[in-house]
């Protein structure tokens, strides 16, 4: 039976599931051989790498479970800590498919070390986008721009998330040094669970805070946050995510390539999507939430397998 709760539950849901998640992940190793075999008979094991700590991957994921062992196959997770031994394992065959990918922007240089080893099977969300934002509350802060001169209204911090994300080094690469921040702010990096646990933090006492986000993502919704106007276009254009699959997967295993080169969500599907996954059900009960939102979806079922 789907849960219901209230805005506050549901952050707290959120919350924990990003900690345990974080806190279930290895270190750096991708030891789990891929098990991808030719699936003319439609069998077969798909191993699945993905960070659980953000949730279009994990969300995503716990999708691709649901469709492939409907089919017939065996489905494992790789779970990875942070994006640079994500790509690694991708090209090294450590496992088969990372079913949330930012290639076009966001990773673009883990594509360019690691593209080579890696098959673009298309991207199932379009018009996905890079932020810094700031509680609805904070004042005379519209823009990135803005952060400019006041620097201790924020602690000079920009609270961000892994050392290794794509987004990490679009702000310390690109924004900071466009926008002339860097005498100022220092970027804060850690994780995602932590850069969202000061954001409710800052929320709950009414502190100025400004922090790194993304769309499509639960928390940009599910907080009282806007993102910050970006003049100078330093946090990059709109992108797609992309199924990224192991050099030969589309051999090994044309069926599941084709399936996911099908796939595609809109807005409200994948915001429902990420919803149930992460704050109606949560931890403990992925399956049961995506179970659920297909029973929603039926349709993205349909056109999955064409």
């Amino acid at each position: 039976m789907q849960k219901h709760t209230t805005r506050a539950a549901r952050l707290a849901a959120g919350l924990a599931v990003l900690g345990l998640a974080v806190a279930s992940c290895g270190s750096d190793d991708t030891d789990t051989a891929a098990g991808g075999s030719t699936d003319a008979a439609g069998g077969g094991t798909v191993t699945l790498g993905f960070l659980p700590s953000w949730t279009d991957g994990l969300s995503t994921a716990y999708v691709w479970q649901h469709v492939l062992e409907d089919q017939g196959y065996d489905v494992e997770f790789q779970e990875i800590n942070d994006a640079a031994p994500l790509y690694a394992g991708l090209a090294g065959g450590d496992f088969d498919v990372y079913p949330s990918g930012w290639p076009e922007v966001t990773h673009a240089k883990y594509m360019e070390e690691y593209g080579d080893d890696i098959e673009d099977l298309g991207a199932w969300y379009d018009g996905a986008v890079l932020t810094m934002a700031v509680p609805d509350y904070v004042e005379g802060v519209d823009s990135i721009a803005d952060l400019k001169g006041q620097a201790d209204r924020f602690g000079g911090r920009i609270v961000g998330i892994e050392p290794g994300a794509g987004l990490t080094g679009v702000v310390q690469d690109d924004a900071i040094p466009t926008y002339g921040l860097g005498d100022e702010y220092t970027l804060q990096t850690s994780s995602t669970a932590a850069m969202l646990a000061e954001l409710q933090s800052s929320i709950d006492s009414e502190e100025d805070v400004v922090v790194t986000l993304w769309r499509p993502f639960w928390a940009s919704s599910e907080f009282p946050v806007r993102d910050l106007e970006d003049p100078e276009g330093a946090m990059g254009d709109p992108e797609g995510l992309h199924e990224l699959a192991r050099a030969g997967f589309s051999d090994d295993m044309p069926e599941v390539a084709a399936m996911m080169s099908n796939f595609s969500l809109t807005d409200e599907q994948y915001g429902e999507l990420e919803n149930m996954v992460v704050n109606e059900y949560g931890e403990g009960q992925y399956e049961e939430a995506v179970d659920a939102w297909f029973e929603q979806n039926p349709d993205v079922l349909d056109q999955i397998e064409g």
